[in-house]
């Protein structure tokens, strides 16, 4: 619908946004012919993906998707993916990737939980979808990318509705734009409702920060379903950039389109880092385009890092820290701070600078009283960029954001006095294995299930390749092999969260009233190791 008073956005005439549909809709009109994305081997212009966004805004519509409902999504990163996470917003609807790195009962949990009205399926996710078919409780339609015998085909589906306008919806920003999934110390995932206007806080200082202009080639290069992979798609349409969509994070494919596109900034885990200074066709890729490099969501080594400068002599490297329920970066390290023999080579350990429009506050975990500057408690943050909540779970959400507008990340850490954060430990002993979320609530849950198990604590430990990964702590009641504990895992969760190691125990240390003592756990084996945590 037309609205009056044009202003202007990227120094282009537009009318007034109220969300990113408005923001991508100007990009469509000012730069119709400009590359929006390339997908593999699909090329497609700003014009030609905002009308990509109206048919499947059309097609859900048809298939009864209304403001306040969920869409899911089950793919690797594809134009597909894109158009949904935008199509869906054009009717006051959210996108819901789901990590198809789970199990399927997983899958079935987080399609449940959000109520979704439709499920698009990747193709090689069919398998997936046919386990679980039955156990959808809400999902009216679902449609595979690509087809597949007896489902419905998203071209067809969505080709039904070429040229369709999507019914009249005025966005609001503060609309729910995407729901993505974080498990919590239960074990069970948790959807972090994040709004147009989140997205809104984030972006602009990431462009100043990131130094984005109109020559910017980002690439998407992780999963959709991360918070940063979507962050980078909605950012590549805010600044109306070209975008390059990887399919997956493989390092040779990463390389290679980099290359092939001349991509100049990318956000990359730290174990990508490490894989690029191993695998000898990543080498002989030229990479000279990239400006560059964020690296952030895991534990990264100073070997790693040193190794990824020496490889990029040229690009800029930029450390991130942030959260699912923050939007993605709270913190940042500049490039200046990445001199490894500089006067301040102390700050490569720490996760940097709070981010423009972030506010940090170091307090006491048990009174939330803020502790003396220097001293570890655990870190909140303010800033507009914080999650509206926890999809139906009014308790949590009031638990982790309190009444004056700090967010409780649950992690342990300290300002020092140049106000750069240093992050000392987990609340939450969250295990984060090559840029994967791993809650040992959820793990300990499955561990506790074999019948030789009477006692268990999961705890993450170092890993070369990883950063860390997770340990079985047990005391079991008879004798059974670490493979087949290790198997009886892997039948039912997602393989990265399987412990990877076992460590027999006659108890489990645990203090006065039952906790267990992680901390305790995990000391023997980072002796002696690198283990920030960024």
């Amino acid at each position: 619908m037309m609205r009056d008073n044009p202003r202007r956005f990227n120094g282009e005439r537009f009318l007034p946004m109220a969300g990113l549909t408005d923001v991508l809709r100007a990009n469509a009109q000012n730069h119709p012919d400009r590359v929006a994305f390339h997908a593999g081997d699909e090329t497609v212009t700003y014009a030609g993906f905002d009308r990509r966004v109206d048919r499947a805004a059309a097609a859900l519509a048809a298939a009864g998707v209304t403001a306040g409902d969920r869409v899911a999504v089950l793919d690797k990163n594809s134009l597909e993916y894109a158009e949904i996470l935008f199509g869906a917003a054009r009717l006051g609807a959210a996108q819901v990737p789901v990590n198809y790195r789970l199990s399927p009962d997983e899958v079935a949990f987080i399609v449940n939980n959000a109520r979704a009205r439709v499920f698009v399926v990747g193709p090689e996710f069919v398998p997936v979808l046919d386990a679980i078919a039955d156990k959808l409780e809400h999902t009216a339609l679902t449609v595979v990318i690509g087809g597949a015998e007896g489902r419905t085909a998203y071209a067809d589906w969505v080709g039904a509705h070429e040229g369709a306008a999507p019914p009249a919806h005025e966005p609001a920003a503060s609309d729910v734009f995407v729901q993505l999934y974080s498990s919590g110390t239960t074990g069970l995932p948790k959807g972090v409702m994040l709004t147009h206007d989140n997205f809104l806080a984030l972006l602009p200082a990431a462009d100043e920060l990131w130094n984005i202009t109109d020559d910017t080639v980002l690439m998407v290069a992780m999963p959709m379903y991360h918070v940063a992979g979507c962050v980078l798609t909605i950012a590549v349409v805010y600044k109306g950039l070209t975008g390059v969509i990887s399919r997956e994070p493989d390092p040779v494919g990463l390389s290679r389109d980099i290359e092939r596109h001349g991509v100049t900034h990318v956000f990359l885990v730290p174990v990508l880092l490490q894989f690029f200074q191993l695998i000898p066709q990543v080498a002989e890729a030229d990479m000279s385009s990239l400006e560059l490099i964020i690296y952030g969501a895991s534990p990264i080594s100073g070997d790693v890092l040193s190794g990824a400068m020496a490889m990029f002599p040229t690009t800029k490297f930029m450390q991130v820290y942030g959260l699912t329920e923050t939007s993605g970066s709270i913190t940042y390290l500049p490039p200046e701070d990445h001199v490894p023999d500089g006067p301040n080579a102390h700050r490569l350990r720490s996760a940097g600078l709070p981010s423009p429009g972030c506010e940090l506050r170091i307090a006491d975990p048990a009174t939330l009283e803020e502790v003396p500057l220097g001293d570890v408690g655990e870190i909140l943050c303010r800033t507009p960029q914080n999650m509206v909540g926890y999809w139906g779970l009014p308790d949590a959400t009031t638990s982790a954001l309190l009444p004056d507008g700090f967010f409780r990340t649950g992690d342990v850490g300290y300002l020092d006095a140049d106000g750069y954060l240093y992050i000392h430990d987990r609340v939450k002993d969250m295990i984060i294995s090559g840029g994967e979320n791993i809650y040992p609530a959820e793990v300990e849950n499955v561990v506790m299930q074999h019948p030789a198990v009477t006692d268990c604590a999961v705890i993450g430990v170092p890993d070369d390749r990883w950063g860390e990964t997770p340990k079985a702590v047990v005391v079991l009641s008879e004798d059974v092999s670490d493979a087949d504990l290790i198997e009886f895992c892997r039948s039912r969760l997602a393989h990265f969260k399987c412990p990877t190691s076992i460590d027999r125990r006659d108890a489990i240390p645990r203090n006065p009233t039952g906790k267990i003592l992680k901390r305790e756990l995990r000391t023997p084996y980072w002796e002696g190791q690198d283990r920030a945590v960024h």
